[in-house]
């Protein structure tokens, strides 16, 4: 058998379904392309793939209702909703059926590419940090969900949307994240769940990890896009 990850493309527009399957099979994954729910069944019978990417609109079975039957299979394969531009409601909804990640169409090459990489790291159990991570002048402890003075071994501890939000940016390094999906992928266990929410736990997660909050080296503001959380070199 190919040893290369397996990549399921289930996308009912054919043009659409090879150029993503041509695209991925020339980043050195295994890729099938598939155009309905129904052969996505029968193929998980025999193989399940590392990872599904699920386009919501599929005819028949949705992609919501095949995202919630590929994660009671498994909670180890990846799952990548594909989903109109702009529509909100399908990207919360696609989270909230088990899926990964979104992406909305039309999307960059690279940016797909990046989000298919991250969704395997997790699916395949391979850390993309480690228990420990440097944030600022704290340490996050991803085991006991804690900041940890690095100096005397003090400890901060932390809202669970507070613990959610810096461990998003700890398995995402050097990755600028959308506001709009942070709020997403959060949104769930806040009650502050509107526009300008994921700005104000940044202002709040700042005081706690900055050395200097007003001029932030480790979250940092990528304009136009939302935020990204830089590792120190050292």
């Amino acid at each position: 058998m190919d040893p290369r990850q397996h990549i399921v493309v289930v996308e009912d527009e054919a043009v659409q379904r090879q150029m993503l399957a041509d695209y991925l099979a020339r980043q050195n994954f295994r890729v099938t392309g598939l155009a309905d729910g129904a052969a996505l069944r029968r193929l998980v019978e025999r193989e399940l793939p590392a990872l599904v990417m699920l386009d919501v609109g599929l005819p028949g079975e949705d992609g919501f209702a095949l995202a919630r039957w590929l994660r009671e299979k498994s909670r180890r394969v990846g799952i990548i909703m594909v989903t109109a531009a702009g529509d909100t409601v399908d990207r919360v909804v696609g989270l909230e059926s088990g899926a990964d990640d979104y992406i909305a169409k039309p999307f960059e090459p690279r940016e797909l590419l990046a989000r298919v990489k991250s969704v395997l790291r997790r699916a395949t159990g391979e850390p993309a940090a480690g228990p420990r991570v440097r944030i600022g002048r704290w340490v996050l402890d991803l085991e006991r969900r804690v900041l940890v003075d690095p100096d005397d071994g003090g400890e901060e501890r932390l809202a669970a949307s507070e613990f959610d939000l810096l461990k998003i940016f700890a398995e995402n390094p050097n990755r600028p994240l959308m506001r709009d999906w942070l709020l997403e992928v959060t949104a769930h266990r806040e009650a502050d769940a509107f526009d300008r929410a994921i700005d104000l736990r940044i202002t709040r997660l700042r005081r706690k990890v900055e050395i200097d909050p007003a001029h932030p080296e480790a979250l940092r503001t990528v304009r136009g896009v939302g935020y990204m959380f830089v590792p120190p070199k050292d």
